[in-house]
């Protein structure tokens, strides 16, 4: 079990869940604060009698093994009777607490608050922003009288104090002063002595526009200096009240500085000119938010958040102009046809044709445009799944949708707003099987389109739709260019999420020719590039679906059998059942799954999992399902099944419709 120690504060420790662990009376947290004072070396037991007590007891010896082992039930509790203690050791002649640098948070603290001078000054505020937060009070804030703990505690408030002043410093060289000056106020007020901070606080004053103040500031600082210890300024401080008094040029920043001054810089202005302007502000909440999302990671699990807040915000102003802007500036290019959030998919669908119909007609065909393409790329993955059903409910909705959005892009002459539309309308082309030659049309205009226009993340998107068009009609070398050339827009505009899907597609051509084992790897690597990468809607599932697909290309059925277990299939499980089934022997149960089972969702992986709804199917004659499969399968006889991912691929299309063949014309 994970132990965490805390002495920024109070005497307190965690358990790995975070609850606190009791750590019984008084004695027993001094012990364990006199052991972390040592910093993981022996302390003799005679020295602990000596620092617990004025004078020992005759019994301290027992005593402190006593408290000792109290402290281990506690630390340790799941630890076998006689089994050795693997945190408060005995050693030699005393004892030592082993705990990991990274387990005590005023460990933490020093290496934090060390960063090297090199950091990038935004690195360096929110790594000291995080290190300060640690602290709960004063060090071993109950045992401040302790002759042991004060050489301990003054150095570690030392290293606060100085933490305190370096954030300061950097914020000041980001351009963030006036965001520094509430707490060097604190600061010196707490700590008069301190004339850097003094320093500082004039100079993220004066930054900050306030020369008055800031001249106010080193008199203040003369004054206390003065009369509470009796000595007149530094030289440094002298110099600094002298040069605000000439407004020397080396005061102010100067024009440009690095990207981080500058973002500091505007951020601040547009904080104090647009602070209660709150239609400007969502609007450019929203803007942000759109070019957060292409950051991936956390980036974009946030640009989702806040966009969904921004959107419900601007309804609540009750103006459809206002909310038609904030819906339809967030116009980021998706290229997986499964949400990553549905619920907040439908909720935006849902806010996007409310808006629609409180809009006025007249003026406003760009943003009507705008929220028709919005309702087509959120409604991705909502095509109705059986052929009786096409043309009712969403699915034909969110068609017209992205139709009607194309046809007012072409008649403005609007480029970003047709490449938009043209997103929503390569999401709708899922109807059917075997249309990856009209997506690859889509990925084509897109990518000229774009070209013309200088819409960069909409050109990837294009290069992306062709990679995956391209596999599933087998053009492997032209999969190949369009990869190469999304790598190189994305190197070039810092669009990480792209290497996502290009590493995935390499996985994918390892699989067409390498052995199983390289294949394999080739997966496990590109899934690693899933981690905290903000899909979800991909990640699910796709890891194992990819192995399976391996293990069904190369007739492995014995490990397929094996991936039954824990495996999470997320959403491919119903499809994925009726296969591991008959790998497992139980035809009987795959017969009973296979009678009801539904048609996979109409998008990038319908031929992939209709042909191993198949391949169940042959295994157990079960002859409605295997018609069922040739009839939505039929389509496609030319392409490669679920190679149109990009991903994966469970081989031609027109090998698994021979194989139904043969079955159903058997007797």
């Amino acid at each position: 079990m994970r132990v965490d120690f805390g002495v920024l504060g109070p005497v307190l420790a965690w358990d790995e869940t975070g609850e606190a662990v009791s750590l019984k009376g008084p004695m027993h947290r001094a012990v364990l604060a006199r052991l972390l004072v040592a910093r993981r070396h022996v302390v003799p037991v005679s020295r602990l009698g000596e620092d617990l007590w004025e004078e020992p007891p005759a019994d301290a010896v027992g005593t402190i093994r006593t408290f000792v082992a109290g402290l281990r039930r506690a630390l340790e509790p799941d630890r076998p009777p006689r089994a050795p203690a693997r945190l408060l050791v005995t050693e030699g002649p005393g004892y030592a607490l082993r705990a990991a640098h990274d387990e005590v948070d005023a460990w933490r603290f020093e290496k934090a608050a060390g960063s090297r001078g090199d950091l990038r000054p935004a690195d360096l505020v929110s790594r000291l922003t995080d290190a300060l937060g640690s602290w709960r009070g004063p060090a071993y804030a109950d045992f401040a009288d302790e002759p042991w703990v004060r050489a301990e505690r003054s150095r570690l408030t030392e290293l606060r104090l100085h933490a305190v002043e370096r954030r300061a410093e950097a914020q000041i060289a980001l351009g963030a002063a006036a965001e520094a000056v509430p707490d060097l106020d604190a600061h010196v007020a707490e700590h008069p002595w301190r004339e850097d901070a003094w320093q500082l606080l004039a100079l993220a004053l004066y930054r900050s526009g306030r020369q008055a103040d800031a001249l106010s500031v080193v008199r203040r600082a003369r004054k206390m200096l003065s009369d509470r210890l009796g000595v007149d300024p530094g030289p440094r401080l002298r110099r600094l009240e002298a040069d605000l008094l000439q407004q020397a040029d080396h005061l102010d920043p100067g024009p440009g500085g690095t990207a981080d001054q500058v973002w500091a810089q505007a951020a601040a202005a547009y904080e104090s000119a647009v602070a209660s302007r709150a239609r400007t502000r969502l609007e450019s909440t929203a803007g942000l938010m759109r070019d957060l999302a292409v950051t991936g990671g956390d980036g974009l699990e946030a640009a989702r958040r806040h966009r969904v807040a921004a959107v419900a915000a601007a309804e609540q102003l009750g103006d459809p102009e206002l909310t038609a802007r904030v819906i339809g500036i967030y116009d980021v290019p998706a290229i997986w046809t499964r949400s990553d959030d549905p619920v907040q998919a439908e909720w935006l669908v849902g806010a996007a044709e409310r808006t629609l119909q409180l809009l006025p007609a007249a003026n406003h065909g760009a943003a009507q445009g705008r929220l028709l393409a919005t309702i087509a790329v959120e409604s991705r993955g909502t095509l109705p799944t059986e052929p009786a059903t096409t043309g009712a409910g969403a699915g034909a909705r969110a068609f017209q949708a992205a139709r009607q959005a194309e046809r007012i892009a072409r008649r403005l002459n609007n480029p970003s707003l047709l490449a938009f539309a043209l997103n929503g309308l390569f999401m709708q082309t899922f109807h059917r099987a075997g249309l990856a030659a009209r997506r690859d049309a889509i990925g084509a205009e897109v990518v000229s389109l774009s070209a013309h226009n200088d819409l960069v993340t909409y050109e990837v998107l294009g290069h992306l739709i062709r990679l995956q068009s391209r596999c599933a009609l087998a053009d492997f070398s032209g999969a190949d260019q369009h990869a190469a050339a999304a790598n190189t827009l994305s190197e070039r505009h810092e669009l990480p999420l792209v290497s996502v899907f290009t590493t995935w597609y390499q996985a994918l051509r390892a699989s067409m020719t390498q052995p199983l084992r390289t294949a394999e790897s080739a997966y496990k690597e590109a899934a690693d590039r899933l981690d905290g990468a903000g899909m979800p809607g991909l990640q699910r599932g796709l890891l194992p679906l990819a192995r399976l697909s391996l293990y069904v290309r190369h007739n492995r059925p014995a490990l397929i059998a094996e991936m039954d277990g824990r495996t999470d299939w997320g959403p491919y499980e119903p499809w994925v059942r009726p296969v591991l089934l008959v790998s497992q022997g139980h035809d009987d149960a795959a017969r009973h799954v296979l009678r009801d089972i539904a048609s996979p969702p109409r998008d990038l992986m319908f031929e992939a999992l209709w042909c191993l709804v198949a391949q169940a199917a042959i295994r157990v004659d079960d002859r409605a399902v295997m018609r069922r499969a040739s009839l939505q399968l039929e389509p496609a006889s030319a392409e490669l099944a679920g190679a149109g991912s990009g991903l994966i691929t469970l081989g031609p299309v027109s090998g698994q419709l021979n194989a139904l063949a043969s079955a159903l014309a058997r007797p």
